[in-house]
């Protein structure tokens, strides 16, 4: 390859830089961010609050069960009210002593049962109703957000295409083979395609050069790099 080429190639290489630079600042501007972070939130939330209303209906369960228990063994202790007349006839005062006592421990247990699960009752709503407020709010939010981010990088978009124009001029003067070449190269995301190798060794990656490419480029030759597998040409 000549050296008009390869200064051809390298400007083509520094016009073709600026595209990126448009592509990564699009990709981590705050616009797209607010907008992929709204969406993301988005797609999520229905899931989240349909998992939200089936804990709620699970505790609402659990609550009536728990209420319907104490009820019964509210219902039981009454029969205790009339140990005496129990006694009386006949009855074995311990069997009786033992029972209320289990009982008791009973009613005590699912009282703090019950205490707990109201108290997860009334975070899970108050979570569900923060979830909904925010997801309320992000909805609201997300089209101006789409918005701004179609805007800015449609703007960009402009900048970037005056740059394919620059690109597609210079390409008239480097050779099919070379272009070719540049071409594959940054469609395997390298970049930069070509740089110079300095001292023996590829300017990019520092990679020693071999006997083989060391002659080559002091033919004038371009070579690869046997580590980054860029072009190089003798700087």
């Amino acid at each position: 390859m000549s050296q008009n080429q390869i200064q051809l190639l390298l400007k083509y290489q520094e016009e073709d830089e600026k595209i990126l630079r448009i592509e990564n600042e699009v990709n981590n501007s705050e616009q797209r961010k607010n907008y992929m972070k709204a969406r993301a939130f988005l797609k999520a939330a229905p899931e989240k609050l349909d998992a939200m209303d089936a804990r709620a209906l699970e505790l609402a369960k659990l609550l009536e069960k728990l209420v319907a228990e104490q009820q019964d063994i509210a219902e039981t202790l009454t029969d205790f009210e009339n140990i005496d007349e129990l006694v009386e006839d006949g009855g074995d005062i311990s069997f009786y002593k033992k029972n209320l006592s289990q009982l008791t421990e009973k009613l005590k247990k699912i009282k703090s049962e019950l205490n707990n699960l109201t108290k997860s009752a009334k975070d899970a709503d108050e979570e569900f109703q923060a979830f909904k407020k925010k997801t309320i709010s992000i909805q609201k939010q997300y089209e101006e957000y789409k918005n701004a981010y179609q805007e800015y990088r449609a703007k960009r978009q402009k900048e970037a295409e005056a740059v394919r124009e620059e690109l597609e001029k210079l390409s008239a003067d480097i050779s099919e083979k070379a272009m070719n070449g540049y071409q594959t190269k940054r469609s395997e995301r390298i970049f930069p395609v070509i740089c110079a190798a300095l001292q023996d060794r590829c300017s990019k990656c520092g990679m020693s050069l071999s006997i083989a490419g060391k002659e080559a480029l002091a033919r004038g030759d371009i070579i690869e790099c046997e580590n980054c597998h860029r072009y190089l040409f003798k700087g």
